[in-house]
């Protein structure tokens, strides 16, 4: 029996792929979103460790279980629809 080669994963994924003195970037689903420290204040006191502890549910949720942080990926790709300031 010839086992066949796995296809493609699907699975909707999230990472932390950069953290400067003035943001952090996270990849979603191969699409690139910036959180600078102004807007997103949570993750300017918070370690390596606590920001790169992302875990990404049902396709939409993003959380930072270790610093207490919920945002929507909407929130992110439509900015305008969600004019609140984070504080």
């Amino acid at each position: 029996m010839k086992l066949q080669k796995l296809g493609k994963n699907t699975s909707p994924k999230a990472s932390v792929s950069g953290i400067t003195r003035f943001g952090i970037w996270i990849i979603v689903n191969d699409c690139e979103y910036y959180l600078n420290y102004k807007d997103y204040p949570w993750f300017k006191k918070s370690t390596v460790e606590q920001i790169t502890n992302l875990q990404f549910k049902r396709g939409y949720h993003l959380i930072w279980p270790d610093i207490d942080v919920e945002l929507e990926l909407e929130s992110l790709i439509h900015k305008e629809k969600f004019p609140l300031i984070y504080f």
